[in-house]
């Protein structure tokens, strides 16, 4: 399984083959800061591909749009910057995101 570590939470989560790092994420109980859910229309879940750049699916074209638009031309400069909602994992990646950090529990949970 392709691990993902996240700073400066320096945690590393296991992801599923094809997960998105976001997924990944919320699969092991992590808030990952969003907007608009996932869908990819915002730039609130975006991290720096600090390695593993190569680990990921190339930037989509909905994903390149969102980033252009929202954080202009520059950001797709480096290529480091990617939407954890879109980015899906092939190996092993390093990210950076701050606000990302245990999701806290529901007040309607019965754990």
């Amino acid at each position: 399984m392709p691990k993902i570590t996240i700073q400066p939470l320096n945690r590393t989560i296991e992801a599923e083959e094809g997960q998105t790092i976001m997924e990944a994420a919320w699969a092991d109980g992590l808030y990952w800061p969003t907007t608009c859910g996932g869908e990819g229309i915002c730039t609130s879940c975006a991290c720096t591909i600090e390695e593993g750049a190569d680990n990921l699916d190339p930037l989509g074209r909905s994903e390149r749009k969102t980033l252009s638009e929202e954080r202009g031309e520059a950001a797709l400069r480096d290529g480091s910057l990617r939407l954890a909602c879109q980015a899906r994992v092939r190996g092993d990646v390093a990210v950076k995101k701050p606000g990302v950090r245990p999701a806290r529990p529901s007040a309607l949970s019965l754990d």
